[in-house]
């Protein structure tokens, strides 16, 4: 089973994982802001869930280039 076929046959394309990559970009930008003046526990917590959500960013944008390659064929 190839899951990017799969992912294409449902109606995943490739535009909707880059909006993904550039959404969690901004999330992870909000969370890191919103982390900024509180004490210093709460800053640590939100600065990781930045980072977390952050790392979402590569894999939108490979799972997209991924789905190009697909639509191709």
């Amino acid at each position: 089973m190839n899951p990017v076929k799969f992912l294409s046959d449902v109606g995943l394309q490739s535009k909707h994982a880059y909006w993904g990559g550039f959404g969690s970009i901004v999330v992870a930008l909000v969370a890191w802001i919103a982390s900024q003046g509180k004490d210093s526990n709460d800053k640590a917590q939100s600065d990781r869930w930045g980072i977390f959500i952050g790392h979402w960013a590569p894999t939108f944008f490979a799972l997209g280039l991924a789905l190009k390659q697909e639509e191709k064929h």
